[in-house]
């Protein structure tokens, strides 16, 4: 039967990479609910052995264990586990870490969204609660809000915040039509496929959740947000802009960014020139000079931001698939 027909059913798969997580996966597995379908735990070459943990202690049919020949980071060990699921014939998969930081019972929230025909992608927030977080890391709020701004900018999802929560649910649909060999497969899985979502058109939503932190040690670091993460977003932030307002189409916005960068640093670099000539010669810079830097300057900022202001309404609102049918069942 095709999948569009079953979505009806909610074939749910949940994905969970593994990797270091033996005193954790145990308690994550069991709290999943009943609904859903199949269990996909990828074995990323964990050196504790969390695989056959699993295949040891878990009797539960709807798990299957799949083992890594070499780690692959995060984004691997989820592609392999997404391909073996729609290998298999799920609907919708939904990823949620080993560690225990993700409450499993909070699946059905992640899925209805696909299911209702409202968004085609759905992630976690962890922002929505003032009071939970302040139970946050410090040092995760700050990566979290450089990254939620820096993503915001390459992903073009400008009505999302967490880019890095890996909880998310994906409609097999949209899944099918990313270059998955292309998405980045360690820590900046996230927020790449974020920016590969936003180039198929997909729509995308946050859901409300809380974390849960114990004794962990985080694996996003400061260092990570500056380096890396970076200069990853700055390629996205390019290549989006050249797909979305040069490749696939040219509106207003297409002429209004390159001109007002132009204003912007003729504007910079001419009132930097003047004011370098009279510092040094010691004697004021004519109003009219002044003017001449700074009305570019102007200029060239009101045209930036009113491609900010097109781009942020031109984020995706139509589902890539919409359900014919209602469900059956809640999940």
């Amino acid at each position: 039967m095709p999948n569009n027909a079953r979505l009806a059913e909610a074939l749910v798969a949940v994905v969970i990479p593994s990797y270091k997580v033996t005193s954790q996966i145990m308690s994550v597995i069991k709290g999943i609910p009943d609904e859903v379908w199949r269990i996909y735990v990828v074995d990323d070459a964990c050196p504790d052995g969390s695989g056959c943990l699993v295949e040891k202690e878990i009797t539960d049919g709807r798990v299957k264990v799949i083992f890594n020949s070499e780690n692959q980071g995060v984004g691997g060990a989820v592609m392999t586990g997404y391909r073996e699921a729609m290998t298999d014939g799920a609907d919708i998969l939904v990823k949620i870490d080993g560690d225990g930081q993700m409450n499993p019972s909070l699946i059905p929230l992640f899925t209805q969204p696909i299911i209702n025909g409202e968004a085609d992608y759905a992630k976690g927030n962890r922002f929505f609660d003032l009071e939970q977080i302040r139970l946050m890391p410090k040092s995760r709020i700050f990566g979290n809000g450089i990254l939620s701004i820096l993503t915001k900018l390459s992903s073009g999802y400008w009505n999302i915040f967490d880019p890095t929560n890996g909880y998310t649910a994906i409609q097999v649909n949209a899944l099918k039509r990313l270059p998955l060999n292309k998405i980045s497969q360690r820590y900046f899985f996230e927020s790449d496929m974020l920016f590969r979502l936003n180039t198929i058109r997909a729509v995308v939503v946050d859901v409300p959740m809380d974390a849960k932190y114990g004794g962990e040690v985080s694996n996003l670091h400061i260092s990570k947000i500056v380096t890396e993460f970076f200069f990853k977003h700055i390629r996205n932030i390019v290549k989006r802009i050249f797909y979305n307002y040069y490749l696939r189409d040219v509106s207003l916005a297409s002429i209004e960014l390159p001109i007002g960068l132009l204003m912007i640093m003729w504007g910079l670099g001419s009132g930097s020139f003047h004011w370098y000539i009279s510092s040094h010669m010691g004697i004021s810079t004519p109003v009219g000079t002044v003017m001449l830097a700074a009305m570019p300057l102007l200029m060239g900022l009101q045209l930036v931001l009113a491609f900010l202001a097109y781009d942020i309404r031109s984020v995706p609102t139509q589902p890539i698939y919409r359900p014919r049918m209602n469900l059956k069942r809640d999940l």
